[in-house]
């Protein structure tokens, strides 16, 4: 059966003028791909995975967070092995409607500027450098917060973010066509079954296709063949285990769905310049600078 997106209708209490959720759960007990007409901002502190945003498909890695404009379809699917010692992830997510900012704008002349530089984001963004530092900070400190200081917390938020040039894009919003639509059950199918072997008619089946119009329709969305995106895919949810696992090489190779270790390591310093055992001592090396400074 095919996931469909998910519409959620978000609901705020009469004394609370938007949502602060601190999740602690099972890796699989996330919501998959959804979308609701609120404002999203999630901070990942505990796991690791692959999300979908609009049309970008992605891995992630704990520490990131994100800050979603309405009505983009996303998705994180966390992995079975990143979690705490209760075999948890975690995340905090605030989630507020357009009308909060326009309020804000109106009352008080002083975030004006604030709420109409958020207001102009329609791409789902990520959050780096000092600002991602300064989010995380606020968001873990409301925690221990009452509701007057998490409004004050939330407010702070918005400034942060709104006069930060430390972004990045990480998902587009397209108008929903049955072109788009095809194209996110492939990439839900993908992250759901990268696994394991995946054969041309598998996946043109599962979205209703014969082979040849498949691949002359995936070739045409992204210019590349399924197979090359595939691979791709693979190879970084591979990085991801070599960052935040201690597996073997060989072990990652197939458990990111290839069969032959000398083809995974020619394809993988093909595509990112350089050995799997070099990527992972590099990545050692950062991790330990950042942990002494």
């Amino acid at each position: 059966m095919h996931e469909n997106i998910k519409y959620c209708h978000v609901r705020f209490s009469d004394e609370k003028s938007f949502s602060f959720d601190h999740v602690h759960i099972v890796w699989n007990e996330q919501i998959t791909l959804h979308q609701s007409d609120t404002w999203e901002l999630s901070y990942i502190v505990k796991g690791s995975g692959t999300r979908i945003i609009g049309n970008i498909v992605e891995t992630f890695s704990c520490g990131e967070a994100i800050l979603l404009p309405p009505n983009i379809p996303h998705g994180w699917y966390f992995n079975e092995y990143d979690h705490d010692k209760e075999g948890k992830i975690e995340n905090i997510t605030i989630i507020f409607p357009q009308s909060l900012l326009e309020k804000f704008a109106n009352i008080f002349p002083e975030a004006k500027n604030y709420i109409l530089q958020i207001s102009q984001y329609k791409q789902a963004i990520r959050l780096e450098g000092n600002t991602l530092v300064s989010v995380q900070k606020i968001l873990t400190a409301m925690l221990s917060q009452n509701d007057i200081e998490q409004l004050s917390s939330f407010i702070n938020l918005l400034s942060v973010i709104s006069s930060s040039d430390e972004t990045h894009i990480v998902g587009l919003y397209h108008k929903q066509n049955k072109s788009t639509a095809k194209m996110q059950e492939v990439s839900r199918f993908m992250v759901n079954n990268f696994q394991h072997r995946i054969a041309l008619d598998e996946v043109a089946k599962y979205v209703g296709m014969n082979r040849s119009s498949f691949c002359t329709f995936f070739k045409r969305m992204k210019g590349k063949s399924f197979f090359s995106v595939l691979n791709e895919y693979r190879i970084d949810c591979s990085c991801l285990m070599l960052r935040e696992t201690k597996r073997s090489i060989a072990d990652i190779c197939y458990a990111v769905g290839f069969n032959d270790v000398p083809y995974y390591n020619r394809t993988f310093k093909k595509l990112k310049g350089e050995t799997p055992k070099d990527y992972r001592t590099k990545q050692q090396q950062i991790k330990l600078s950042k942990s002494t400074t």
